[in-house]
């Protein structure tokens, strides 16, 4: 009688299963970069006390640069139409660098500018006194319909036409002088070298409503 075979049963040892899991686990923690959301790095103000008012400022519609951008992402820079932001830059550069009534510390910082830069500046009594402070402003002005993703397209343009400026004043590309930290003492330096006397004077007004122009 032939004899009867004994099947073995062929079970897999589930016991580390547990420990390779959680060592997979631990490694797509440690190697896994997990995106976050960015925002604009802006420096705002103080806060007000509202028991005392805000300071009066006065300065010449001359000293303003007023860009518009409306709910239908259109632009009107100046009293003027544009279909893109392929010259907002330059046009703020150019506005930036005018020396239309400059007193004894603007003209010290023309004398002071790079050769490039001083043939790039004009003397237009009709725009900005200086680029200095109580000088030149750039008003961005947007409507509640307006894109956030043309919103960051103008404001990077405006903010180009200075970091152009700062960039040839260290004589540096504008690439090279943006990836500019400040962490070291030397960098710094360029940071400060670049900016010195010719603030981002940059105004943001509160959105208009959705509908407007």
């Amino acid at each position: 009688m032939p004899k009867k075979k004994v099947r073995v049963s062929q079970e897999v040892n589930a016991g580390s299963m547990a420990d390779i899991a959680f060592l997979l686990l631990i490694f797509f923690l440690v190697t896994t970069t997990i995106a976050s959301d960015k925002g604009i790095l802006n420096i705002l103000p103080p806060k007000q006390d509202p028991d005392q008012p805000p300071p009066e400022i006065k300065l010449n519609e001359r000293n303003i640069f007023n860009i518009l951008v409306n709910a239908n992402n259109q632009l009107l820079v100046e009293g003027e139409y544009l279909e893109n932001t392929d010259r907002l830059a330059e046009d703020v550069k150019i506005f930036i660098l005018n020396f239309g009534a400059p007193d004894e510390d603007a003209m010290a910082l023309y004398n002071a500018l790079p050769q490039s830069l001083k043939s790039q500046a004009n003397r237009s009594p009709e725009s900005s006194d200086h680029p200095m402070s109580g000088g030149a402003v750039v008003s961005i002005k947007t409507n509640r319909g307006t894109s956030y993703e043309r919103y960051l397209e103008v404001l990077d343009q405006v903010k180009k036409a200075y970091f152009d400026i700062y960039a040839e004043r260290v004589g540096m590309t504008t690439d090279q002088y943006r990836t500019l930290t400040g962490k070291t003492a030397a960098e710094k330096e360029l940071l400060d070298r670049g900016k010195e006397g010719i603030p981002m004077a940059i105004s943001i007004a509160e959105p208009d409503k959705i509908g407007g122009n």
